[in-house]
């Protein structure tokens, strides 16, 4: 009887113990990270008799936990992916936010500028329309402004996203090794912590939201969490702390990640990183952010530039040559802008400077300049990564002249160039007087009384403020050929439509201005070049007319003036594109492996409440075999009592 009621027993404890565990799975139905437990169950082995092995019953051997290592892994690695691409996604729409079309865009008030100038060239002496040109002048100035100040206050907001996630990746590593310490200890007990290891595992997959971990488990139940490839995170009971730090060239604009371990500060690489909102912000921060601040400097100092060049070959209502019509960047010394920022490593004593050349030709782009020796070496444009070399100094590149301010170089010395980091930060209209409006030309042109071809005068563009050396006379001597009287009896080819310059060679004076003529002259005719009459002067709208038509020349990319703005809306609008696809997919593979995952641990109550009937029977059956079991026993002690 006593085997039987042992059996009773035995079969009662473990159905008894299998309707708790199904009770803690529905429990924790809803419990993040929490995988499914299953009761494990044992037959003990059977008592020999003569009429063979007799059954001892059931126990519960373990309660496991129902688990996927794979599909785990591949759920934290998709969702770290995921939440890098979001959070790059989640940025860039606020970068494209900065850079709105229409009316309020910038394009509209640089459009608007460069139109005002055309009421200035068909009344050069109406203050009202000289005002109007100045205000939109001021306003163009204040929406690079703006926009500048909507950069920084991007660029600093991500750097606090990114240092709050960064102390958060350390807390959930302490977290992990915290746990990695608890369980080493159960484990010594011999049954796994199951509620300990999911506690871990949704640690894991809450830092791969964060960042990218890849881990290797030990021997004695802890594991290892590696970052950028290789870098342990935490190691046993251990964690190394993660930290924000400047890259080679301290660039204030940029940042890195560093791993502390032992007192030793090891950068990682940033292309190691992977997936995690840690990593989708930086790089938004150094790659997409940094190109819409160059987008915008090299927009800013372009059009500035080159506005201001032009009002400078102009005269104003009082005769005096133009200046600036916007704030210039800070040159600094010698009009010499010094945006060089030298590696740490550098042993040489040279600072870099650097000129504008050509603004038609600049390109969005910083760059780094890498020595090989005291003068040659390479440039590196960041924005593609173009390689040019270089074997001498000053090296012209994308319409900038990079030159020594002092110093030498030395092999293996690295220099990272910003031309358009500050641009816009202080840029602003220079003066509000409209009769400083310098819309005159400082050159005219006179056609001989006497001329006898179709001689017609179809430009004439100064270069030069005061002109130099004029007046200058053009005689044709036939209809393709002419002298002038700076070079004396030399003989020029002519032909209509082509330029006539006015830098002439040999010892005469430098006269810079470009004339165009068109039609066929007769040998005797002339056309005199001269200094702005004064009588004339107010009446004169040339350098007006010269800035309007600024705006149709190929200055950004092939692009005119007044179209930089779409090809900069453009170029942030295909990264905004290209990042919310990315997310889209990667979101979607992510929910998939994570719907993969919990169909494998989680907890599904239709299947537990059916559960709950089945193991409900086996319980009250095992009940019934003890009572079976007292009542025999029962039986049988009465019988013996007789």
């Amino acid at each position: 009887m006593s085997g039987i009621l042992n059996v009773g027993t035995r079969a009662l404890m473990a159905n008894q113990t299998i309707l708790q565990v199904t009770g803690n799975n529905i429990a924790n139905v809803n419990t993040p990270g929490y995988s499914r437990q299953v009761a494990v169950l044992e037959t003990l082995p059977g008592q020999f008799t003569g009429g063979g092995y007799i059954g001892k019953g059931v126990e519960v051997l373990t309660i496991q936990r129902t688990y996927s290592e794979f599909l785990t892994r591949q759920a934290a690695l998709a969702g770290a992916t995921s939440a890098g691409d979001s959070a790059r996604a989640d940025k860039l729409k606020q970068l494209e936010d900065i850079f709105p079309g229409g009316t309020s865009g910038l394009g509209a008030a640089i459009s608007d500028m460069m139109n005002a100038f055309s009421d200035v060239a068909t009344a050069p002496t109406d203050l009202t329309a000289r005002t109007v040109a100045l205000t939109r002048v001021s306003e163009a100035a204040s929406r690079l402004r703006s926009a500048s100040t909507s950069l920084d206050e991007l660029q600093g907001g991500v750097t606090q996203e990114m240092d709050q996630k960064i102390t958060t990746i350390n807390s959930l590593a302490t977290s992990i090794a915290a746990a990695n310490e608890k369980i080493a200890r159960a484990a010594g007990l011999g049954q796994p912590p199951n509620d300990l290891l999911d506690q871990r595992d949704q640690l894991v997959r809450d830092l791969n939201k964060y960042i990218q971990t890849s881990s290797i488990a030990a021997d004695d139940g802890t594991v290892g969490i590696f970052i950028g490839g290789s870098q342990p995170l935490v190691l046993g009971y251990t964690t190394a702390p993660l930290s924000r730090v400047s890259d080679d060239f301290n660039d204030p604009m940029k940042s890195k990640l560093a791993i502390n371990r032992n007192g030793q500060t090891i950068v990682l690489d940033e292309a190691m990183l992977g997936g995690g909102e840690v990593p989708g912000l930086l790089r938004f921060q150094n790659t997409d952010l940094a190109e819409g601040r160059n987008l915008l400097g090299r927009l800013t100092l372009a059009v500035t530039t080159a506005m201001n060049d032009q009002h400078k070959l102009g005269l104003d209502l009082d005769g005096n040559v133009g200046g600036n019509l916007f704030t210039p960047t800070v040159f600094g010394a010698d009009n010499i802008l010094k945006p060089s920022a030298p590696a740490i490593l550098n042993t040489g004593t040279a600072e870099l400077a650097m000129t504008v050349s050509d603004v038609t030709m600049l390109a969005a782009s910083d760059y780094e300049i890498n020595f090989t020796a005291a003068a040659s070496g390479n440039i590196v444009r960041r924005s593609d990564g173009a390689l040019t070399n270089f074997s001498a100094v000053p090296v012209t590149l994308d319409g900038l002249t990079f030159s020594f301010a002092f110093g030498t170089a030395s092999a293996g010395d690295r220099f990272l160039i910003k031309p358009y980091s500050t641009s816009a930060s202080d840029i602003q209209a220079e003066f509000s007087t409209p009769r400083a409006l310098a819309v005159a030309s400082p050159v005219a042109g006179m056609l001989g009384s006497s001329n006898a071809g179709s001689l017609q005068l179809s430009s004439l563009v100064a270069r030069s403020n005061p002109p130099g050396a004029v007046p200058v006379t053009i005689s044709f001597t036939s209809a393709n050929t002419y002298t002038r009287s700076d070079t004396g009896s030399a003989a020029y080819v002519y032909s209509s439509g082509q330029p006539i310059q006015g830098a002439v060679p040999v010892t005469s004076p430098l006269s810079q201005w470009s004339l165009t003529l068109q039609g066929v002259p007769k040998a005797g005719d002339t056309f005199i070049v001269q200094s702005q009459p004064g009588n004339y002067r107010n009446l004169n709208a040339g350098n007006a007319t010269a800035l309007m038509n600024l705006r149709d020349v190929a200055m950004f990319d092939g692009s005119a003036m007044t179209d930089g703005y779409a090809s900069l809306m453009s170029q942030i609008g295909i990264r905004v594109q290209s990042a919310n696809y990315s997310a889209e997919i990667s979101n979607s593979i992510a929910s998939n492996l994570e719907k993969d995952r919990t169909a494998v641990s989680g907890v599904n109550l239709d299947e537990e409440a059916a559960k709950l009937l089945q193991y409900q029977q086996a319980y009250q059956a095992s009940a019934k075999m003890i009572q079976i079991a007292n009542s025999i026993f029962d039986t049988l002690i009465q019988s013996l009592s007789r």
